[in-house]
């Protein structure tokens, strides 16, 4: 599975500048709002110092990582949600994304401009918050008027489906984001239907400067305390930074973030608080040809995370050869591992660890 983030945030936060260091998809980075006004997109290989220990064990010709799709959607300002600076079509391209990773500036520089003149993490945050939660009632009210038009048959499932989203527009006009609504497991799936903006997973991305990247700032305060409402996670990078790294090798980049005191780049710890954020795990196939990371949510059971490589898999499964990440690292080979009594075999019932190192038997 592929795991898609839209990056959002007002212009002049620093969006374009992770997307450019994330993607090296060359984004237009200007000091100007809306100059990124169709999203680029950039697929990016999620780093696992696991999948690169596995492949020299193996001796793997190829090494597959997994993947992230970053959507850089361009800045949003106050009033979007009618359609000021484009705003329309930028909202249209969040309701694609699995999570919003909202970048909020928390740096003071007079030579960047803020769109709304002054550093305000939580004017900020509230200004995106409320241009979504405005698109989400104007799409309600468009689905409110349909499903009344329908329930007049006596569908008692248009009727239901009604109930809901005029609960859910009230919820909406008290200024309320759709992830504060609560819903039944029955109205669940008429709940997710409606693809509401304001019901996305959001990670902060907080642009610090670099003499704050270890231990934060009053802005980044801010932003925890509006994250630890709804248990979302945050992330602090500083974009020129990452702009820099990305221009590295493997080995200058080590010698880089090692000057720096950092332990790992921004990239990395973003891509690390997506996985937390969205409930996902990696599981891995190895062999001589080739080792492969897999992306799969947690509590995902044996057949269905065969079934990410290919639907025959799932369909045909029969055992999953399990060893975990730490002993085949222990113990450097799968016949090793084997003799040792630490490969397991593993069932249609069995929920796949992340790290599992997993070979699928299969019969179609």
């Amino acid at each position: 599975m592929s795991l898609k983030c839209g990056i959002v945030g007002l212009p002049n936060v620093g969006k374009s500048t992770l997307f450019n260091a994330l993607s090296n998809a060359g984004a237009e980075s200007a000091n100007f709002p809306f100059c990124t006004i169709d999203p680029n997109v950039g697929l990016v290989p999620v780093p696992d110092e696991r999948l690169t220990k596995l492949a020299n064990l193996a001796s793997s010709a190829n090494v597959i990582p997994t993947t992230i799709e970053f959507v850089d959607i361009a800045g949003l300002v106050k009033g979007a949600s009618e359609g000021k600076g484009k705003g329309n079509a930028f909202l249209s391209h969040i309701r694609e994304v699995d999570l919003i990773i909202h970048v909020v500036r928390c740096f003071d520089d007079d030579d960047i401009i803020h769109v709304e003149g002054g550093i305000d993490p939580d004017r900020d945050v509230t200004i995106i918050e409320e241009e979504l939660i405005l698109k989400d009632l104007e799409s309600i009210e468009k689905r409110v008027e349909n499903l009344k038009k329908q329930s007049k048959s006596g569908d008692k499932a248009m009727k239901a489906q009604l109930e809901v989203a005029e609960r859910l527009r009230e919820h909406l006009e008290n200024g309320k984001s759709a992830r504060l609504f609560e819903v039944t497991p029955e109205e669940k799936v008429a709940y997710n239907d409606l693809m509401l903006l304001s019901s996305k997973q959001v990670l902060y991305a907080c642009n610090v400067s670099e003499t704050d990247l270890d231990s934060g700032n009053e802005y980044v305060e801010t932003v925890k305390s509006i994250a630890a409402k709804h248990d979302d996670e945050i992330v602090m990078f500083c974009a020129k930074i990452e702009a820099e790294i990305a221009e590295l090798d493997p080995e200058e980049k080590e010698m880089f973030l090692e000057e720096l005191g950092l332990k790992s780049a921004g990239l990395d710890r973003l891509i690390n608080s997506a996985y937390k954020e969205l409930g996902l795990i990696t599981y891995f196939t190895v062999g001589p040809k080739e080792a492969r990371a897999w992306t799969i949510k947690k509590g995902t059971k044996a057949p269905q995370a065969a079934g990410v490589i290919h639907t025959d898999f799932e369909r045909g499964f029969i055992r999953a050869e399990t060893i975990s990440y730490n002993d085949y690292e222990k113990y450097e080979t799968e016949k090793a591992a084997k003799e040792a009594g630490r490969m397991r075999q593993e069932g249609k019932e069995y929920i796949v660890s992340d790290g599992d190192v997993m070979l699928f038997r299969f019969n179609v």
